[in-house]
């Protein structure tokens, strides 16, 4: 029997493994339960892929079935195919909580830990991982189809973030020898996994008006103003993914990832509402339109930085000194 712990970022890896155990064996498979196949059975070699994609398609349609988002109960479902039996069982759990920001009690890592206290015991204006995933992604995994939307194996991203956390010597051995998606996938943990979004809980609520006003000119000068605001670890680091994230768009024709894919996939971690902002927000309307409102607006603002033209660091403090000479 094979265990098999399925969440959002995992569904292809399962349909990989479900695939192999398919082709190479006759085991039993768990998915939050089991799937059996009668003994001298043979079956056609796409059979885990397709299987997979039922399981899949099933499961996200649940997840978007408003009275099992509601729901917390688990939810149980059998899918068959080609003799064999899939039983699996699925459970909503709340973006609140799966995003759920927990700071690090050991400050001696970097997941977890605050971006000022990072930099500074590096003594660097962009955190040493941040820097490293970006040049083996763009190294040897810019032209990679779904780079950033596809998965990496979670074992080989919880390896690289002990190794990071730790400092390991070994570090840039091992970025060159692991799958480029693992790498992309650490770099979007360890953004996941600050104690606050990178642009800040306390400048949410002026992002998400800004994003919204019409008038160019005002919505340029409130979206520039906001990024000045920022602490210099946060605005740096910001600007250093967005140049990155812009020339993975320019391979967009190999890569098939265009601006609005990575504003999709990085939006609603680098700015999401604290829990505070989320709690005064649930009292006045229902989960499921403040999900759907904020991640638009994370997506549209990511969107703005990233189809505005260079922003430079240094430009931004300069216009800084000016607004504080006008006051």
């Amino acid at each position: 029997m094979t265990e098999i712990l399925v969440s959002d970022v995992k569904l292809n890896s399962v349909c990989e493994h479900l695939e192999q155990q398919c082709c190479l064996d006759q085991n039993q498979h768990n998915l939050s339960g089991q799937a059996q196949t009668p003994p001298g059975l043979r079956r056609p070699t796409n059979t885990g892929a397709k299987l997979w994609g039922r399981v899949r398609s099933k499961l996200l349609r649940q997840k978007l079935d408003p009275q099992t988002v509601q729901s917390k109960n688990w939810h149980m479902d059998v899918i068959e195919m080609n003799g064999i039996k899939v039983e699996f069982s699925m459970k909503f759990t709340s973006r609140d909580l799966s995003l759920k920001r927990t700071p690090s009690k050991k400050q001696s890592g970097v997941f977890g830990v605050k971006i000022n206290v990072v930099t500074k015991r590096e003594r660097s204006k962009v955190p040493y991982i941040v820097r490293q995933c970006i040049e083996e992604v763009e190294k040897r995994g810019i032209d990679e189809v779904g780079i950033y939307r596809i998965s990496g194996v979670a074992t080989d991203i919880q390896a690289l973030k002990i190794a990071f956390d730790t400092n390991t010597k070994d570090i840039l051995v091992m970025l060159s020898d692991m799958d480029i998606n693992a790498i992309a996938g650490t770099l979007k943990l360890y953004f996941r996994e600050l104690p606050e979004p990178l642009l800040t809980d306390r400048l949410y609520p002026a992002f998400m008006e800004g994003i919204s006003l019409s008038d160019p000119a005002a919505k340029e000068n409130c979206m520039m103003h906001l990024l000045r605001s920022l602490p210099d670890p946060n605005l740096v680091t910001f600007l250093t993914l967005l140049e990155h994230l812009k020339r993975v768009a320019e391979k967009e024709p190999l890569n098939k990832m265009s601006l609005h894919n990575l504003a999709t996939v990085f939006g609603p971690t680098l700015l999401r509402p604290s829990e505070l902002e989320s709690t005064k927000t649930q009292n006045i309307t229902s989960a499921s339109d403040i999900w759907s409102h904020d991640v638009m607006a994370q997506v549209q603002v990511l969107l703005y930085y990233l189809q505005h033209s260079p922003i430079s660091f240094a430009e931004l403090k300069r216009n800084t000194l000016y607004f504080s000479t006008d006051v």
